[in-house]
C-alpha cells in the first residue's frame, strides 16, 4: 500500500495537467480556415464594393497579402486589390466585428457582411450581425480598442 500512494499521487498530478486548459496559440492577423489559407473563405473582397454582394473568387486571380491567399472573380478586381489592399480587406482581418468588440477573435462569415463608412465588416452569423447593426459606431469603437490584442487569446 505504501508504494501505491506515491503512484496514485503521480497519476492524479498527471490527470490534473491533462485537464488544465492549454495556452491558446495566437491567431493569425487574417482569419483563414484550418484546412486552407484562404482569406474570407475565398470570396472576392472587391466584389462587396463593386457588385454589392459576396462573389466567390477564382484561383486564377489570386494574390498573397498578410500571409493569406486572396481570391478574386476577375483580373480587374485583383488589380484593384493589389493597388490598395487596405481599402478592400475586411476590418479586423475578417474576424467578426461584434466578436472583436467583445474581446474575442472569432470567424467572420462572408455572407454576413456590411460596408460601413467605406469599410468592409463581417459578422459571425445573422443573429450576431443583427446585434452589431444596432450600434455600429459603438461596437466598432470597442473593437478598435481591442484590435489586435485579441489575436493573442
Amino acid at each position: 500500500m505504501r508504494l501505491l500512494k506515491p503512484a496514485l499521487a503521480a497519476f492524479g498530478l498527471a490527470l490534473a495537467f491533462m485537464a488544465a486548459p492549454a495556452m491558446a496559440a495566437p491567431k493569425a492577423e487574417i482569419y483563414t480556415a484550418k484546412d486552407n489559407n484562404l482569406a474570407v473563405e475565398g470570396y472576392d473582397v472587391v466584389a462587396y464594393f463593386t457588385d454589392g454582394k459576396p462573389v466567390k473568387g477564382s484561383a486564377e486571380f489570386s494574390t498573397e497579402y498578410k500571409k493569406a491567399t486572396w481570391l478574386f472573380a476577375s483580373q480587374d478586381h485583383l488589380d484593384k486589390f493589389k493597388e490598395k489592399p487596405e481599402a478592400y480587406a475586411p476590418q479586423y482581418g475578417g474576424y467578426c466585428a461584434y466578436g472583436v468588440s467583445a474581446d474575442h477573435a472569432v470567424r467572420g462569415d462572408p455572407k454576413q457582411w456590411k460596408i460601413a463608412d467605406g469599410k468592409l465588416y463581417l459578422n459571425y452569423n445573422a443573429g450576431v450581425q443583427k446585434k452589431w447593426l444596432k450600434d455600429i459606431p459603438g461596437y466598432n469603437a470597442k473593437a478598435d480598442a481591442n484590435w489586435p490584442k485579441v489575436l493573442g487569446e
